[in-house]
Order: structure tokens, then C-alpha cells, then sequence
């Protein structure tokens, strides 16, 4: 199905009694008093839980451990609960000995709570990648408009921001209706900035009671009254269409104080675009006037939410749109995008992470000149023997000859293969792989590999296959040092 397993880790505190508090007391905070602290936020204080004090190394080590354990049973990345709290230098620690053996790990911040400062800080010097948005507590066109200028800049600059339309904090969104579930969902999930769009399980179900961590709360399952249908329809346009993913252009077209906010989304090729109208009022309709030149002719554009047009008046220069209470429209040329899109777009891009990193293993990439991740793509499409072969070269000549004529020179077979193939009929075997070699790993289903070196001297390399023409190819950098080692293969055949 192509989905990823994240945990939710919560380092800051334990429960009381917990085996840490047992056996180190020396790693959690304390009172004046002596007696350890209970951690907080709002003004509340979790008096069943205990605060840690994140200042020893060996505290950020056994934290470090235990998350690889979780990432060799399968996990791909972790929400970090309050994770404001938690010092920068020991995200700093705890990230790098985590992505030293599984690099492609995803840190997602729960930064409520904290200080924007604070979220911006752990995208950038903690090393994490993603981070809540707060889009979820802001409710009239002024304070949604005022906070997606700030998240979308911010989503440029230091991460990406996800837009979760709610969370356990809060009440529920079907507490105030349908309706207003129904527009807060569509909001959060066409503005995200890469299409990074997240709500709180009985969402769907438009559950009402408001969820306690330490409760059993219902979340209204299988209602007939729900919005699964329409939130699945979301789900596939923001992970299917190119203006919703990385490198798309959002502009706000509405006034800051507009009732009805209005962005354009232009995807990275240029080739496709759509407007996105949100009457943030369930009680009133509301109209939004926008230039004829920003937004094109509304009478040749489509619904991608499959919704009946919205009601329109034809100005001299202008377009005005009019909203019913908590509409929300996307609007587009034609349903289907002109550019790379969907399952076309995620390999490619796959590819392309294949090359990128295929490159900084042997050579500085930013070094390389001239990378076009389309054309990596291509490139790796072709032969991904070949590309690790005109890598091998570029290495060797220490960048002097363009990658693109040593790849020719590799295509053309006039350069040898530092690469050894191998394939499921070579687990009968021992295979050797020379010094300065790439090991390019193929099979017919998708799969995951381990290699550990006997001696276990360095931590096991961990590697995911991606999809090149009918098969799947995955690739160990080459070393210079002679070792025995393990190759584990988890295969993911249907």
C-alpha cells in the first residue's frame, strides 16, 4: 500500500514508577525539595507523570537506543510529543545516532505548546524534518490568512509544516456540525504546503466526544452519518495532483481580512494550476472579487472536489465568487493535470532520490553542478548499473568530466563497472564484492536490506528499494575495507 509506520515517542516525561525512574533517579528533574517534578503546559500540571532532565549524555544514548529498536522492527519515523522540551543538543544527538543507521528516518514535531522560535529551531539546528502546524486554532479569515503567510514562508525556509485539522487537545470538530468538519478538513488539507494534510482518528466518523489520553472515549465508528468519502477524495487529489507537491507556488489572491480565503497553486512544471475558495464562516455567505488575470476564465474550470460550480458574477476586470456558509471549492482547468503527476510522479522522484544520494556517497554532491532531478530520474530509469558505473568515474576524475558524458561513455559500455549485480539466485552463494565496488541489489518485488559486517566494527546499512522499469533496485556504497558481512533481504511480495 506504500504506507509508513510512525510512533509517537514522548521523551520529555514517564509515568510514575516507570523502570527508568527506578533504576535513574539521577535522570529526572527535581524540586527544591528533592522530590521529582511532574512536567506541564497551559497552566496544568500531569501530576501521574514524572520530568526528565535531558542534560546526560547516557540518558540521550538509552533514548537513542531504544528508537533503533523500533526503527529494526519497521518504524519509519517518530512524533515527538512536546518536543520543545527537550534541549536542542540532545535532538541534535539523538537524530544523528538514529539517522547514522537508518538516514531516511522522519522526525515529525509536536511543538504545541512552545514558541514558534522553538519550532523553527528544531527544524533547523535540532535536525528534524516536519512540524505541526497551527492552522487548527485559527478560525476567522483574518487569523487562517494571517497564519498560512507565516506557515507557507516558514514551509520554504526551515520544514515542512502539516496541516492536522485536529487534535487531542481540542474538541472535536463535529462538536459544532458536519458542516464545520467538512470545511475545516478541506481548508487544512488544500492549503498544506506539500500536501502535508493529518486528522485525529473518528474525524472521518465525525466523532464528538472529546478524546482523553487517559480515557476510552468513542470515536463514532461506522456512523452513517460521516465524511469518509470525502475525505478520501481529498486524501487522493493532495497525494495524486501536482499542485500539491513540493516546489508548487501558493499565492494568496484574498484580502488579509477577507472572510473567503482565496490561493492559487501552481505546480513546479508550470503546467498545471488551481484556485483554491474557503468561506471560513459556517453561519454567512460571503464573496471574494479576484482578478480575471490571476484566476482565468471560471466558465471553462471544473470542481475537483466533484462539487456543483459555485454561483458567479462577471465585473469588467474582476471575477467575484460566491460562497454558501463553509464552502469550499478547488477549482481547476480540466480534472486530469497536464504535468507529471501520481504514482508517475513518486517514482520518478524515488529515482531521483536514488541518484542524489547514489552521488554523495562517493563525492560531495554540492560539488556536482548542473543537477536536474528530472533528468536523474531518466538517467536512473535507463540503468542504474550504468549510473553507479559513471558515478564510480566522476569520483575518479574528482568531478573534472560532466556526469553526463561519462554516463554517455557508461551507456555506450566504454567504461567498466565498478558494480556487482546481485540477484535471489546469489543467495546460494558467497558473493564477492571488490574494494571501490558498489553492491546493486535486484529482485522482482519491492523489498528492504540489512548488510552488517562481521566483525560488527560499524552499525548495519540499511537500504530501500525503489521501482526501475519492471524490477526494484537497491545499492550498498562501496568501502575500501575488507570484511565478512550479512546480507538480509525482506522481501515484499504480493
Amino acid at each position: 500500500l506504500g504506507a509508513r509506520v510512525f510512533i509517537d515517542i514522548v521523551i520529555n516525561h514517564t509515568g510514575w514508577g516507570s523502570t527508568l525512574q527506578e533504576n535513574h533517579p539521577e535522570f529526572f528533574l527535581k524540586k527544591p525539595d528533592g522530590k521529582f517534578a511532574s512536567p506541564g503546559a497551559w497552566g496544568t500540571v500531569w501530576e501521574d507523570l514524572v520530568e526528565l532532565e535531558q542534560h546526560d549524555v547516557k540518558l540521550w544514548d538509552l533514548v537513542a537506543d531504544s528508537l533503533i529498536i523500533w526503527c529494526r522492527r519497521g518504524v519509519d519515523g517518530f512524533r515527538c510529543d512536546a518536543g520543545y522540551k527537550i534541549p536542542t543538543p540532545a535532538w541534535q544527538y539523538i537524530i544523528a545516532r538514529v539517522q547514522e543507521e537508518f538516514p531516511e528516518t522522519i522526525f515529525l514535531l509536536e511543538g504545541l505548546g512552545g514558541s514558534w522560535d522553538a519550532t523553527e529551531s528544531l527544524l533547523t539546528d535540532g535536525g528534524m524534518q516536519w512540524a505541526y502546524s497551527e492552522l487548527f486554532q485559527n478560525y476567522s479569515g483574518r487569523d487562517v490568512a494571517g497564519y498560512l503567510d507565516y506557515a507557507n514562508r516558514q514551509n520554504e525556509r526551515v520544514g515542512s509544516y502539516v496541516h492536522y485539522s485536529e487534535t487531542h487537545d481540542n474538541d472535536r470538530l463535529a462538536k459544532k456540525g458536519r458542516l464545520w468538519s467538512l470545511l475545516r478538513n478541506r481548508l487544512c488539507a488544500l492549503t498544506s504546503p506539500n500536501g502535508g494534510f493529518g486528522f485525529t482518528c473518528g474525524v472521518e466518523w465525525l466523532a464528538t466526544e472529546k478524546i482523553r489520553v487517559h480515557g476510552n472515549t468513542g470515536l463514532n465508528w461506522d456512523s452513517e452519518d460521516n465524511i469518509v468519502s470525502e475525505l478520501a477524495r481529498l486524501n487522493q487529489l493532495i497525494s495524486d495532483h501536482p499542485c500539491f507537491f513540493d516546489g508548487a507556488k501558493l499565492t494568496r489572491l484574498s484580502a488579509p481580512d477577507s472572510p473567503v480565503y482565496a490561493l492559487r497553486r501552481e505546480s513546479a512544471e508550470g503546467k498545471d494550476a488551481v484556485l483554491i475558495l474557503a468561506n471560513t464562516d459556517i453561519e454567512r455567505e460571503n464573496s471574494v472579487s479576484l482578478p480575471i488575470a490571476a484566476v482565468g476564465d471560471p466558465h471553462t474550470t471544473v470542481d475537483l472536489l466533484g462539487q456543483p460550480f459555485p454561483k458567479i458574477t462577471d465585473e469588467l476586470q474582476n471575477i467575484t465568487f460566491h460562497l454558501l456558509p463553509g464552502q469550499v471549492f478547488c477549482l481547476a482547468r480540466t480534472f486530469k493535470p497536464a504535468g507529471l503527476s501520481g504514482d508517475d510522479y513518486r517514482r520518478a522522484r524515488a529515482q531521483a532520490a536514488f541518484a542524489f544520494e547514489a552521488l554523495n556517497k562517493i563525492i560531495p554532491i554540492e560539488t556536482v553542478d548542473g543537477l536536474d532531478w528530472r533528468w536523474l530520474a531518466e538517467q536512473v530509469e535507463h540503468s542504474p548499473k550504468n549510473f553507479l558505473a559513471a558515478v564510480s568515474e566522476l569520483a575518479a576524475c574528482a568531478g573534472k568530466t560532466p556526469l553526463a558524458e561519462l554516463l554517455a561513455e557508461a551507456n555506450a559500455g566504454k567504461v567498466f563497472p565498478r558494480v556487482i549485480n546481485w540477484t535471489l539466485i546469489d543467495a546460494r552463494r558467497i558473493t564477492l564484492v571488490p574494494p571501490g565496488h558498489w553492491l546493486l541489489i535486484e529482485d522482482s518485488a519491492p523489498f528492504r536490506a540489512t548488510l552488517s559486517s562481521q566483525p560488527d566494527a560499524k552499525a548495519p546499512v540499511h537500504i530501500q528499494s525503489i521501482a526501475v522499469g519492471s524490477a526494484h533496485f537497491a545499492c550498498f556504497a562501496p568501502t575500501e575495507t575488507a570484511a565478512d558481512a550479512e546480507l538480509v533481504l525482506e522481501r515484499h511480495a504480493a
